[in-house]
């Protein structure tokens, strides 16, 4: 005997925040904007991102 079908598809509601598909990708594209920020950075300036930042270490 067939299992019987729902006859009503629930509406799913897709929230901003939490850890969800888009909350992961802004995260990750950030992250990689930043990284890319620090190593341009350090090429200009001939400094490491501490030492730029005044938290050099001796």
């Amino acid at each position: 005997m067939a299992k019987p079908q729902p006859t009503v598809q629930p509406k799913l509601v897709v929230t901003k925040f939490g850890f969800n598909r888009f909350a992961e990708q802004f995260n990750g594209r950030a992250a990689m904007i930043g990284f890319a920020a620090l190593l341009i950075i350090e090429y200009f300036t001939g400094q490491n991102p501490l030492a730029w930042m005044g938290l050099g270490l001796n």
